[in-house]
């Protein structure tokens, strides 16, 4: 069987960041999956870490997978991936010395890029249940996986939340990852076009912005003016792949799929978030 070279892959994807077009990820979460995206003609694809604890624990994304379980799935994916792809590594699995045993264990597992967030994962005891690191970790974050990458191909992508920060905080920390070396900054929670403007007009390098499919961020020649390289519009493929399971399950007992639950039901109704909130709440008196 002939492979693709994941070195070969990860030029393709520096390709799309070094283009002038936005180019949007397919959900990829299994080797069947990542076949089928390369086939329909995607140009890159994206193993969420969402997507990742949803299917190898059935739980809520909240930094309950391991490295060597995403790191595991990541390298099935990789075997017979035709198509780059970028891996959701959260926080890098830890602090910084722990984010570079996860950009070798990426990199070995064969993803063409990995985003590295500065969210405080997980949740501390006694603390909100979102908060965000300092710059100066986020930065030494970043400096870690530089220092252990490999293949200089391998695209480091430095990811934080806009939705959370005012403008010039967003704006601050954006400025500092594109100074530490960062190969692509991705966006979080934009909250349209003008939000989108403010924040890339101090920065040269890429973007990645994760959508979740606001109406307002549909304009691909906008947001490609505005140095938008990959649009991530959520993980419906895999959310079809459950509600698909689910009914299919029912009609083989003879139960009526007309009144089913949907994907997003379906998700709430078989990961417990209720069970995991109380637990927070009554082990790491952690808040809302």
């Amino acid at each position: 069987m002939q492979k693709a070279c994941h070195h070969q892959l990860r030029n393709a994807l520096r390709a799309l960041l070094d283009s002038s077009a936005c180019y949007h990820t397919a959900s990829v979460f299994d080797p069947m999956s990542a076949r089928i995206a390369a086939d329909l003609g995607f140009e890159v694809g994206i193993l969420g870490g969402s997507v990742a604890s949803l299917q190898v624990l059935a739980a809520p994304d909240i930094a309950l997978i391991t490295l060597s379980e995403f790191a595991e799935q990541a390298t099935r994916i990789g075997r017979v991936a035709r198509l780059p792809v970028i891996a959701d590594a959260d926080h890098g699995y830890g602090n910084a010395l722990n984010a570079m045993r996860t950009v070798i264990e990426l990199e070995r597992a064969g993803v063409a890029a990995l985003t590295l967030e500065d969210t405080l994962l997980p949740a501390q005891f006694g603390r909100k249940s979102y908060e965000l690191i300092s710059v100066e970790e986020g930065v030494g974050k970043l400096r870690a996986a530089q220092e252990v990458r490999d293949d200089k191909a391998l695209a480091l992508i430095a990811r934080t939340h806009a939705g959370v920060q005012p403008l010039a905080e967003v704006i601050q920390r954006t400025q500092a990852y594109q100074a530490a070396g960062a190969d692509a900054i991705c966006l979080v929670g934009v909250q349209d076009c003008a939000h989108l403007e403010a924040i890339a007009e101090g920065l040269r390098v890429p973007l990645m912005l994760v959508t979740y499919g606001n109406p307002a961020l549909r304009d691909d020649c906008r947001l490609a003016e505005l140095g938008v390289r990959i649009a991530v519009d959520g993980h419906g493929a895999y959310f079809a792949a459950i509600k698909a399971t689910y009914d299919s399950l029912r009609e083989q007992r003879g139960i009526a799929t007309g009144n089913g639950l949907s994907a997003s039901e379906l998700v709430t109704r078989y990961t417990h978030p209720d069970d995991y909130i109380a637990w927070a709440r009554e082990y790491m008196n952690v808040s809302e």
